[in-house]
């Protein structure tokens, strides 16, 4: 079993217990669950944004802990102050250490959109992520069925959430719909976790005109970026090149500082 079945399997379990513990009616009552969302899209396009979402992520299923004692309240209004345009945040704790708390703690007073990065394969954790904030939802091409697809992005678009549809290989190109806005083509292979930081650019051009681009994962360098923009991306998903820092924070100020160096 590779390592995304694994998480897969592990997910079901969990969201399986969650529905036990607190009914769906139970997310309603949540104040985040009524607030409007921010869009990513927007920001990006209306405010001239750099695009990158910063990720809060403390370990990975490949490496281990990249940064366990990372706090979520210094860190994330840390990457809001550097100046990313989007944060993503890790709600899995077996895997990837992290939590719902970590969005709920910081919510209130960030500013910019959260993604919920998570393993979303149930109805119940779009109106989850929608309750405690999450602007955002990723989809995953590789444990989601196409109908599958189009039903959750529908289901989050009438709760006001945007959508990543996450794929990694061509064979997931068909998963792309019109109810999907945002493309995520992840350079990471989610099966053995290994990074090919050219599989973007070998895939944009199969992807529709309008979908707004993003390339996620294996960005290291600021040189990396602008090839990136160059081919059409106009989103940036980084995390590990922060995380391993003792100050995520400044080491996104000095990215962005010289991504803008001509």
């Amino acid at each position: 079993m590779n390592i995304l079945d694994q998480i897969v399997q592990y997910k079901k379990e969990v969201v399986g217990q969650k529905k036990r513990e607190v009914p769906l009616s139970g997310l309603f009552d949540s104040p985040f669950y009524h607030r409007s969302s921010i869009s990513y899209v927007q920001h990006v396009r209306n405010n001239d944004g750099n695009g990158i979402i910063s990720e809060f992520k403390r370990r990975s299923p490949s490496k281990g802990w990249i940064n366990q004692a990372a706090d979520a309240n210094k860190v994330i209004p840390a990457y809001e102050q550097a100046g990313a345009s989007a944060l993503s945040i890790l709600t899995d704790n077996h895997f990837f250490g992290g939590s719902e708390k970590d969005i709920l703690d910081v919510r209130s007073h960030i500013q910019i959109p959260i993604l919920r990065k998570e393993f979303i394969i149930d109805t119940y954790q779009i109106h989850e992520s929608k309750s405690i904030g999450a602007d955002i939802i990723l989809l995953i091409a590789a444990i989601l069925e196409k109908k599958q697809v189009v039903d959750f992005s529908q289901m989050a678009h009438e709760l006001g959430l945007e959508v990543i549809l996450e794929i990694h290989d061509e064979h997931e190109l068909d998963h792309y719909c019109n109810e999907v806005a945002m493309v995520g083509i992840n350079n990471r292979n989610l099966k053995s976790f290994d990074v090919d930081v050219d599989r973007s650019m070998r895939m944009i051009n199969a992807l529709p005109a309008e979908a707004f681009k993003i390339a996620e994962s294996g960005i290291t360098e600021p040189d990396q970026l602008k090839r990136f923009r160059e081919c059409g991306f106009e989103g940036f998903l980084i995390g590990e090149r922060f995380m391993r820092s003792s100050d995520p924070g400044y080491e996104l100020q000095k990215f962005i500082q010289q991504t803008r160096v001509q």
